[in-house]
This record gives structure tokens, sequence and C-alpha cells, in this order.
């Protein structure tokens, strides 16, 4: 059960990371056009830069949230040392 919600959450934050890349790629084009050429490079940079901190922002918090959940799992497994022995 557990791992169907992580599979869910997974597909629906990179479907949310792709809808809007693609909407910033979208906005970009339709803001080249009809610009002069000062503009549409400060345009495609700005698009640019929102799309890679938007897409490296997801996997970064994806990563940390697996390592997070990883070693959870490894400590709630191992026994606790810090008990006296009997």
């Amino acid at each position: 059960m557990d791992s169907d919600v992580q599979k869910t959450r997974t597909w629906a934050g990179l479907l949310a990371v792709f809808i809007g890349d693609a909407a910033i790629s979208v906005a970009a084009i339709w803001g080249v056009t009809g610009t002069d050429d000062a503009q549409s490079v400060a345009i495609l940079t700005s698009a640019f830069t929102a799309v890679s901190t938007m897409t490296t922002a997801y996997f970064g918090i994806r990563a940390l949230s697996n390592t997070a959940q990883a070693k959870a799992a490894a400590h709630s497994k191992e026994p606790d040392a810090a008990k006296a022995p009997d």
C-alpha cells in the first residue's frame, strides 16, 4: 500500500514539473515572437533559468526524500545499541 502511494506521489510530482516546464516554454516562445534580439535573449534566458530551477528542485527534493525514507527504514530495523545489557 505504502509503495503505491509513493509511486503515485512520484508520478504526480513529475507530471506537475513537466506541465510547468511546458507552460514556461510555451510562454517563452509566445513572448519571443515579434520582439527584437535583445528582448528575445532576455526572455529565453529567463525561461531557461525557470525550467532548470524547477526541474532541479524537484529531483533534489525527491532524492532527499528517498534518502530520508531509506535511512528511517534502516534505522527502524537495527537493534537498539543504546540499551544496557541485562
